[in-house]
This record gives C-alpha cells, sequence and structure tokens, in this order.
C-alpha cells in the first residue's frame, strides 16, 4: 500500500510585493513543501508569490495541484505544466476545491484575495464545519496587523476568544516546516 501524500494549500499574492523577502519566503516554501513529498494546493497562477510558489515545489519535484477559475486563466497567467488543474467556473468554488484538496492551510502575504480566502477558511473552522490547520507565515513580520485585528474582534466582544486558537502564527519556513510535521502527523 503506497503512503498517504499530504497536501498544504498555500493562499498568497499574486503580486511580488514591494518586500523581496516575501519572494524569498514563497520560494522556500514551495522547495520546502517538495522535500517533504507534500503536494502544493494552490490558485494554479503563475504571477507574484503564487507563481514563486509554484516554480519552485517545480524545480525541486514536488506534485502541484493548481485550481483557477476561467475567467482567470490569462490574467493570473494560469500554469498548465502542473500535476493537475482544475478549471472552475466561479471564485467560491476554486476556495472549495482548493479546501477539499488540503489537509492544511498556509497563508503568505498577499491582498484582499489571500484575506478572503483565510477568513473563509477561518469562518469554516470557528463555525466546526473543519479542524484542518491553518498557519500564517509571518513574513518580514507582514501579518503583524492582522493578528491585532483579530485580537481586537475579540477584545471587544465580537468573536469568542477561542476564535484565536483556530490558527497559528509562525515566522519563517523553518518554523513552518515543524508545525506543518506536528500537524500532518498528528492527523495521520
Amino acid at each position: 500500500m503506497q503512503p498517504l501524500t499530504r497536501s498544504v494549500c498555500v493562499f498568497c499574492g499574486a503580486r511580488p510585493g514591494n518586500n523581496p523577502a516575501h519572494l524569498r519566503t514563497a520560494r522556500d516554501v514551495g522547495a520546502m513543501l517538495a522535500r517533504r513529498g507534500w503536494r502544493l494546493v494552490y490558485g494554479a497562477g503563475d504571477l507574484g508569490l503564487m507563481g514563486e510558489t509554484a516554480r519552485a515545489a517545480m524545480q525541486n519535484g514536488g506534485a502541484t495541484f493548481g485550481v483557477i477559475p476561467r475567467h482567470l486563466m490569462g490574467a493570473e497567467d494560469a500554469r498548465t505544466d502542473l500535476s493537475t488543474l482544475v478549471i472552475t467556473e466561479t471564485m467560491h468554488e476554486r476556495k472549495k476545491v482548493m479546501f477539499a484538496n488540503s489537509d492544511a492551510m498556509v497563508v503568505l502575504p498577499g491582498g484582499a484575495g489571500s484575506l478572503d480566502e483565510f477568513f473563509e477558511v477561518l469562518t469554516w473552522r470557528q463555525l466546526g464545519l473543519h479542524a484542518k490547520p491553518i498557519i500564517l507565515l509571518d513574513s518580514a513580520g507582514y501579518w503583524a496587523p492582522l493578528t491585532g485585528l483579530i485580537r481586537h474582534v475579540i477584545d471587544q466582544g465580537f468573536a469568542d476568544p477561542s476564535l484565536a486558537g483556530f490558527f497559528h502564527t509562525v515566522e519563517g519556513v523553518a518554523a513552518l516546516e515543524e508545525r506543518l510535521c506536528g500537524a500532518l502527523n498528528q492527523a495521520a
């Protein structure tokens, strides 16, 4: 019997951002996933951090599972050389397919789309719809304002303090790898 392949969904920007550290982080995450034998599940684009993560995973022999809505095929320069490519009709369907094919979610720096993806899986977790790990990779302090906002929401009484325990924040790819190893081995 062949061992079960673990899949890690990476939500991240389709832009490179202004800090070169984020591109290095994306590259290191892709390489780490490949080295570990974990399949990358992502938005199928070849731009920004998204493309950097996928290229690094592929260059290091990793499996890739990309999901993209038809209307973004050109805008996000969709890769067609992935291990698996799924084309959806809507953004919501994209997120649903990515989630369903992942054992854990990792959020690298990104914009409104990455925030949407994070908050959707966080809300699903809060509602008890899943128990998959959600990890913010705080590249160069990028997610500090977001974690501050979540603390504020809790402090203001708009969320139970348990919300803060539904995700973890790590600094650096080594800490991410350690957290994923623990989470994915525990789920096995």
